[in-house]
């Protein structure tokens, strides 16, 4: 008897529901078919973040959780200047001549940020290393809450451009930086620079990352430049001070650390920066070796090469098909001890034959200090051999007068 009531009630129901379907379908077809977009394709709606947050919210929050752990960094540095005696050898001789050596005294800043909780801090290497042989006589980190401390040089190295101070017994130190792992980055992600640039404290740029691998030769306060390899490329823009201060991501991890920016009329928000994982491997080698001011490791034969164009063997008077010519050579280098002198070719190394300036630079670099090669140099119309002690690649090499004449990179 209730199988026989409720079996009528569930198809009634059934009934009316597909009839409401049927008539909710045609509402909308004809309600809101006119909002829909190209071939009847429903108008596209803006992203909301899954997590209900903001890229911007994850930007300030980003910078609020790790900017106590950068410091700016101050140096007083002792040194000697030259003034010329005659300003006529300023003005048409670029300072050559006749000069006054008297001593100076200067202030240099850059930025740096805690890594550990033994007081370390990481910067460029270029922040602590005074320009034409100056002393530092006194160091200090200046942290973000107002605090002074004094500081020390644990290490550094000039050709990774990564040094390491430290403060000792400071018992407000904030919790250290992480480093990410710069190998997982995507070009385009959120990046952020914070640093002291102009001894502004606590400024934060935004932008993105815009390269990987950059090889740069980047000019110093010395004269001369140093070749980096592997840089990261930004758009977030690093000024002066900004040096060894860090570039994170939208979580708060360092992806890098600050270091140059190219200078330029025609370039802008090209700023370039150490990758996290380049200064994870140099701070170890330079926990391990306190004191250090480690170089390249690199083979250094102590020459400016140029490829042979029709331009270059007319004007030294070379008629062969393969090698390279030798530009430049440094006084007390490895080449000239061993008497190859400008305008020369070398053919071969090692018995085989080089045809490009690459080529030859990287097989000469695959040396190691102290390592012989021989060369097979073609020397005003004479051939001769070559055998040559390689010494070390130095960090900051001379200009060449080419290189002079080029746009150049800034290390802020």
């Amino acid at each position: 008897m209730m199988n026989s009531r409720v079996l009528p009630t569930l198809i009634i129901g059934l009934v009316g529901a597909v009839i409401g379907s049927f008539l909710m379908m045609l509402y909308a077809t004809s309600h809101f078919g006119g909002i829909t977009g190209p071939n009847r394709t429903p108008p596209a709606a803006a992203a909301v973040p899954l997590s209900g947050v903001s890229d911007q919210d994850r930007i300030v929050n980003a910078v609020r959780r790790t900017k106590s752990a950068v410091v700016a960094i101050t140096e007083q540095v002792n040194g000697q200047e030259v003034i010329p005696a005659d300003p006529f050898f300023q003005q048409f001789f670029g300072g050559q001549g006749p000069g006054i050596v008297q001593p100076y005294r200067g202030e240099a800043s850059g930025s740096g940020f805690v890594i550990d909780s033994q007081g370390t801090i990481v910067t460029n290497a270029h922040v602590v290393q005074p320009p034409n042989g100056a002393r530092v006589t006194k160091l200090t980190v200046v942290f973000a809450n107002g605090d002074h401390v004094p500081a020390h040089v644990v290490a550094y190295n000039v050709a990774a451009d990564v040094g390491l101070l430290r403060v000792d017994h400071y018992g407000k130190l904030p919790p250290p930086l992480e480093l990410a792992d710069s190998s997982k980055l995507q070009q385009g992600q959120w990046a952020i620079a914070i640093g002291e640039p102009l001894q502004l404290q606590q400024t934060v740029t935004v932008g993105v990352v815009s390269a990987f691998n950059r090889p740069e030769r980047i000019p110093t306060e010395n004269g001369g430049e140093i070749d980096f390899k592997g840089l990261l490329q930004t758009s977030a823009p690093i000024n002066p001070g900004n040096s060894g201060g860090p570039l994170i991501d939208i979580d708060g991890q360092v992806i890098g650390m600050n270091q140059s920016t190219v200078k330029s009329a025609y370039a802008q928000g090209i700023g370039f920066a150490i990758p996290s994982n380049t200064v994870r491997t140099a701070v170890a080698a330079l926990e391990r070796n306190p004191g250090a001011h480690q170089g390249t490791d690199t083979g250094f034969l102590g020459i400016y090469m140029a490829n042979l164009t029709a331009g270059v063997k007319n004007q030294i008077g070379y008629n062969g098909d393969s090698g390279v010519a030798v530009q430049q050579v440094f006084s007390g280098s490895p080449a000239d001890q061993a008497g190859i002198q400008p305008g020369d070719v070398i053919i071969k190394a090692d018995g085989k034959t080089y045809g490009s300036v690459k080529a030859l630079h990287d097989y000469i670099s695959s040396k190691k200090p102290g390592d012989t090669i021989r060369l097979d140099v073609w020397s005003q119309g004479v051939k001769k051999l070559a055998a040559v002690k390689l010494s070390e690649t130095p960090a900051e090499q001379p200009l060449s007068v080419q290189q002079q004449q080029q746009p150049q990179d800034e290390q802020p």
